[in-house]
């Protein structure tokens, strides 16, 4: 190449402009105003997010959400493509951060390792097809989870294989579906929280650890802890009243009970 055509081309190559990068979006919404569907729904999504940050005590590098947007595409959030799962869980990040929602590029590109959606009739469809194929395909979530707080044999489980495609779970016998992630079974228990149903019983979904024992929520703990201080009042006043009648026993005897 002779002189004067090198210099033509680097000339030309001076005079291209640089290609932009659109940056991520900056205005982004994190509260769409939609409750969520019953009262019901919105106790069976905090009994999840109480369960899950009790197991996880022993641990801070994990982040538990329940019904807030996740930001993962520039595209999406442009077209207020909303996509809120009624409960997850990310591992392995920092625990100590406020957020509004998970903005995946504001996280590393991390997206939730467990998702469970609480289904009515009217996302039922939504859940088991196009949320399915999201968390899929595009989130990679390893354990995916549905339930409709109404219906108890509605609780169906998927696992992310080898090929990053979701392999249906096997109930064990009490009907419960193991997440390996969170290496805690999941599963149904009856009985009534928070005041729901306001009659009677129904089934709840909750976290059991790996020995089948029931992870327990605040109220729960603080119940039982009361329960066993006022047994040990119990025992205490019991034992008060077995000395008093032991006393007034050696007193009619003619004994001292101070000098024994």
């Amino acid at each position: 190449m002779s002189t004067d055509a090198a210099t033509e081309q680097e000339t030309r190559w001076a005079q291209v402009v640089p290609l932009e990068v659109p940056e991520p979006p900056t205005n982004l919404v994190f509260d769409d105003g939609e409750p969520l569907e019953t009262n019901r729904h919105r106790i069976a999504m905090n009994v999840l997010i109480d369960s899950a940050l009790a197991a996880l005590s022993g641990r801070e590098d994990f982040f538990v959400g329940g019904n807030m947007f996740v930001y993962y595409s520039r595209l999406q959030a442009m077209n207020r493509d909303f996509r809120g799962p009624d409960f997850f869980v990310v591992l392995d990040v920092d625990g100590s951060r406020d957020r509004q929602g998970w903005v995946v590029w504001e996280e590393e590109g991390r997206y939730p390792d467990i998702i469970i959606e609480l289904m009515s009739p009217s996302t039922a469809r939504v859940d088991r097809e196009s949320k399915k194929r999201l968390y899929e395909r595009t989130f990679h979530t390893a354990d995916y989870f549905i339930f409709d707080p109404f219906d108890p044999q509605s609780l169906q489980g998927w696992h992310l294989n080898d090929k990053q495609r979701y392999q249906p779970l096997d109930a064990n016998e009490s009907g419960w579906l193991w997440s390996e992630t969170l290496q805690l079974w999941l599963g149904k228990w009856e009985g009534r929280i928070r005041r729901e149903p306001p009659q009677g019983m129904c089934h709840w979904l909750r976290f059991y650890d790996s020995q089948e024992n029931l992870i327990l929520l605040p109220e729960e703990i603080a119940a039982r802890e009361q329960q066993r201080a006022q047994q040990e009042q119990q025992r205490a006043e019991q034992e008060r009243q077995r000395a008093e009648r032991l006393a007034a026993r050696l007193r009619e005897l003619g004994a001292d009970p101070d000098a024994l």
